[in-house]
Order: structure tokens, then C-alpha cells, then sequence
């Protein structure tokens, strides 16, 4: 017979090999030594991270490897929230010819992850008609987080008369089809209007107003000016291919190499503006003297689609890497890939590497080396450095590793 004593020994023994055997199980992935910057909580240090069950588990200095059933050395790296490109046409399909539903939007799995994006929105192809559709056909099929700015017009991005019908603009639909999904649409696009009246920048603006998201205001708008959508803008909406310089629109730096002055006002009124480089929304014209004067984005959508993606923009790693060579530190353009972005769509829980968050992570490099970079104009300066996304993790699980960090090593 056994003592009370040694009971309980050996039940404080079991219980305590038992725990510690959880605890060495508890850590699915290990990153050590990387660079993390993390600007939601105003982290940019070597730390290790910690992932268990698709969530940040633990950022610290030295955690235990004995706890990790994998580890990765990001030595050299820096490890980021996962990028968030707020300006995309991911509403692929079928149509001839089109965005919505349409072979000019791409599958957003094909193209992510290999850049560090772990979420995307899409920039208004679907609307109230169609949304449906779209979350059914796309969102919910696809690995990469799918937001969406919810088109006022109800067809969304037709490129025909359907896209000009205000008749379609119904406020209550819109607001019907916001609130039944807040978690997935966070705003309201408007843009590619070709007529004069302002009716669809009001409704659109009524329903941010109603359901308190921003509005994102494309620019394809030639019968406004642009002193009057800014003035219509309220703080914390978005205007985007903020550097283009088209016939349509009047540019943000003035023929002398200005920026203009209403510009900087609405800054300070809070707008925000997203680069929207696209096939013709950038251009170095722009950019350049703008950031040179201060003037610098918000955020690096890319405007991505079907001919975007081949031409200067490439991806929103070639965009963030742009802005390197042109001059702005390292730090803010990671900000501008990943918080900025969070906050202006309203998704504070993106963006960042708090305890608890999903684990999406990215692990970047800075090559060093002779780049060009190419804007909408086919311009192109060089460069020395550019950023290359070397592991994504999506909820923890890897989606992109370029060069086998969590591989095992093959041995003969």
C-alpha cells in the first residue's frame, strides 16, 4: 500500500510531467531573431514570435525552442503584420471584358501571398446586386483575407451603361447589404462616373454616414473636380491614385512642381490618400516632387488587376520598394504596408502582432543590388535596394516560402 504521501507525490509528479508536456507542445512555429516591427505596439527590435493554434501566442526576447515543434532563424529579416492592400479588383469570373464577375479581376491567392499580403480589399467591383455573388464565388473560396469597398452603383464595375444607371444607386440596399456583412464590407466606393450629376457621391456618402465606415473615392470622376470631391470628403475617407497625372483629373503637383496647397488642407482635415498605382494611377511626375515636400501617402494600395500586375506597378512589394529608393526611411513604408492600412479601413484587429491576433506575419529581406523601378508613364529609375517577401503565414499556416525557411533539409 502506498502513503497518503506518496499519492500525492506521485499525483504532483504526473500532474507536473503532464503540464510540462503541454507546454512543450504549445508553440507551433518559432520565429527567433528577426527584426520585428510591429508600429500598433511600438515594437522594432530583435524579438522571437511565437505562433500556436493560428494566433501570436507570445513576443519576447529568447523563448524557450525546448517549446516549439518548429523554429525558423529570420536572422537579417524583418518580421511584420502581414501587408494589407486596400485596393484591389479581385471579383474574377467568367465575363469577357470586365472587372465584376470578369477576367480583368484576378483570383487573389495567385498573387498574395508571394508579395506579404495576408489581406486584400477589393476597390468597389462588386455592388448591392452582385456582392453576393462575389463573397460566394471568391471570398469565401479563397485563403487570403477578402475585404471589399461596396460599389454604389449596383452592378458594381460593368464598364457599360449598368455603371452609369443612378437608378441602380438604392441607399437602402446598400445599407442592407453593409449590415449583413460588417465584417466583411468596410466602406463604399465611388468612381468611373461618367455623367455630371453628384447624386452617386451623395448616396454613397450617405450610406458610409449611416453604417460609419469611409468612403473610397477612385478618381475616375471627370465631370468633378478635384477641389470639389475633396471637399465633399470627410476625415478619414480615402481617395486614391493620389500620384496620377491624366487628362481627366487635375494632378496633385501643380505644372511649377508644387504640391498644391488644397491638397495639403485636406491632409489636415484628415482624407487620406492611397497611392492606387494601377496601369496609369502613378506616375514619378507626381510622386517624387510630392514626397520630396512632404507630401506622402497614407497607404500602398496597388490598384491590382488583370493588367496591372505585368506592366510598372508589378506588386505591392515593387510599390513599397519604389518609395524606398525614392527616399522615404524603411520604417515608414512598412508602416504604410501594414497599421496605416489596418486603421484606415476601420480594422484594428489587422495589422499588427498583439497577443491573440491571427498570425499573420511576413518575413521580408532587403536585397541589395541594381533595380529599376517603373511608373504609369513607362519612367524608370534605379535603385539599389528592393524588398522580397522570403515566408507569409496566413492564421499560422505558411502560404509562401521562397527559399524552404520552414522546409526540412533533404539529406542523402
Amino acid at each position: 500500500m502506498f502513503s497518503g504521501k506518496a499519492v500525492k507525490r506521485a499525483l504532483a509528479l504526473f500532474l507536473f510531467s503532464a503540464f510540462g508536456a503541454l507546454q512543450a507542445q504549445q508553440i507551433d512555429l518559432l520565429i527567433q531573431n528577426g527584426h520585428v516591427f510591429d508600429p500598433k505596439n511600438k515594437l522594432d527590435t530583435i524579438l522571437d514570435v511565437a505562433i500556436a493554434n493560428g494566433k501570436i501566442h507570445q513576443v519576447a526576447n529568447h523563448i524557450a525552442v525546448k517549446n516549439a515543434k518548429k523554429t525558423v532563424d529570420a536572422t537579417g529579416m524583418y518580421v511584420c503584420p502581414g501587408l494589407i492592400d486596400i485596393h484591389t479588383h479581385v471579383f474574377v469570373g467568367s465575363t469577357p471584358g470586365v472587372f465584376a464577375d470578369g477576367i480583368y479581376s484576378l483570383s487573389p491567392d495567385d498573387f498574395t501571398f508571394r508579395a506579404g499580403i495576408t489581406t486584400v480589399v477589393d476597390a468597389g467591383t462588386s455592388g448591392w446586386r452582385n456582392f453576393q455573388k462575389f463573397k460566394k464565388q471568391v471570398i469565401d473560396q479563397s485563403k487570403t483575407r477578402v475585404l471589399a469597398f461596396l460599389n454604389i452603383a449596383g452592378w458594381g464595375m460593368t464598364g457599360d451603361s449598368l455603371q452609369q444607371d443612378v437608378s441602380t444607386m438604392d441607399v437602402s440596399k446598400a445599407i442592407g447589404m453593409v449590415e449583413k456583412h460588417p465584417d466583411v464590407i468596410v466602406g463604399m466606393k465611388i468612381g468611373h462616373f461618367e455623367k455630371k450629376t453628384w447624386e452617386p457621391f451623395e448616396r454613397a456618402l450617405q450610406v458610409v454616414s449611416d453604417t460609419d465606415r469611409p468612403l473610397f473615392v477612385e478618381c475616375h470622376l471627370p465631370q468633378y473636380s478635384l477641389e470639389d470631391q475633396l471637399d465633399r470628403m470627410r476625415p478619414g475617407d480615402i481617395i486614391t491614385h493620389s500620384f496620377e497625372n491624366i487628362s481627366e483629373r487635375r494632378p496633385v503637383v501643380d505644372t511649377t512642381g508644387n504640391v498644391l496647397p488644397m491638397v495639403f488642407e485636406a491632409r489636415k482635415k484628415g482624407i487620406l490618400f492611397d497611392v492606387g498605382h494601377g496601369g496609369a494611377g502613378f506616375w514619378f511626375n507626381q510622386a517624387i516632387p510630392a514626397l520630396e515636400q512632404g507630401f506622402w501617402p497614407n497607404t500602398f494600395g496597388t490598384d491590382l488587376h488583370r493588367f496591372s500586375m505585368n506592366a510598372g506597378m508589378k506588386d505591392m512589394l515593387n510599390v513599397m520598394s519604389k518609395y524606398l529608393n525614392m527616399g522615404m526611411p524603411l520604417k515608414e513604408v512598412l508602416l504604410r504596408g501594414s497599421w496605416n492600412p489596418a486603421k484606415a479601413i476601420q480594422r484594428e484587429d489587422l495589422g499588427n502582432l498583439s497577443i491573440g491576433a491571427d498570425a499573420d506575419i511576413v518575413l521580408l529581406s532587403v536585397k541589395e543590388g541594381k533595380f529599376g523601378y517603373v511608373d504609369a508613364a513607362g519612367n524608370r529609375i534605379n535603385g539599389n535596394r528592393k524588398l522580397e517577401a522570403e515566408l507569409t503565414l496566413r492564421a499560422g499556416k505558411v502560404v509562401w516560402d521562397l527559399n524552404g525557411l520552414t522546409a526540412t533539409l533533404f539529406q542523402r
